[in-house]
């Protein structure tokens, strides 16, 4: 997983509220074994229609869209089942960063735990973001914040021990298996103390 720090890059707006995580990812990409390839079906039912022909003025097609790590989207993005292939789609096709006014509690620790940066601002902030595609804002997680263009600074929350695996580039299991060495001192500290307890 890729360390986050800083990102600024271009925004891509959706503006569609309760956007799921079957609009997301349907669930009939979800057989595969890898997450390898999933981006590819990101939004499949917004991008393509029946025939497999991209959709003409689906914003997702254009090839700004692949240039755009910053998702802005509508109001309680990400609601809906609780699949990790979602985050894992929208890392694929390119996003590092999700900012709503209202992102779904179990997509959000997915998001963090696979290295997609979920971000929630106040109502009235995320209304002027919305009117910013195809801008640049700049994501600065070590000072939690949004930085806009015209000098905006927008401060935002996040779980401290997410922030912490984020920051340096490991999900859960990384965290749990970098603290190996500590994990051992402890059993074998307690071991003794039991031994001499018993001796």
């Amino acid at each position: 997983m890729d360390a986050f720090t800083t990102l600024t890059g271009q925004v891509l707006v959706l503006p569609e509220e309760n956007i799921d995580t079957d609009q997301i990812i349907p669930a009939r990409f979800l057989t595969a074994t890898s997450f390898e390839g999933m981006g590819d079906h990101a939004f499949a039912d917004w991008r393509y229609d029946r025939e497999g022909q991209a959709v003409p003025g689906c914003v997702l097609n254009e090839p700004r869209a692949a240039q755009s790590p910053i998702l802005v989207a509508g109001r309680n993005f990400g609601c809906g089942s609780s699949r990790e292939h979602a985050p894992r789609a929208l890392l694929g096709f390119g996003f590092r960063v999700v900012i709503s006014s209202e992102i779904a509690d179990i997509f959000r620790g997915n998001s963090q735990n696979v290295g997609l940066l979920p971000v929630v601002l106040p109502e009235a902030v995320h209304t002027r973001l919305l009117a910013m595609d195809g801008e640049e804002l700049t994501v600065d997680l070590e000072a939690c914040e949004v930085r806009t263009p015209g000098g905006e600074r927008h401060a935002f929350e996040i779980d401290g021990f997410a922030r912490y695996c984020l920051l340096n580039g490991m999900d859960r299991l990384d965290f749990l298996l970098a603290q190996d060495q500590t994990i051992t001192r402890y059993e074998e500290r307690h071991e003794r103390q039991d031994s001499a307890a018993a001796g």
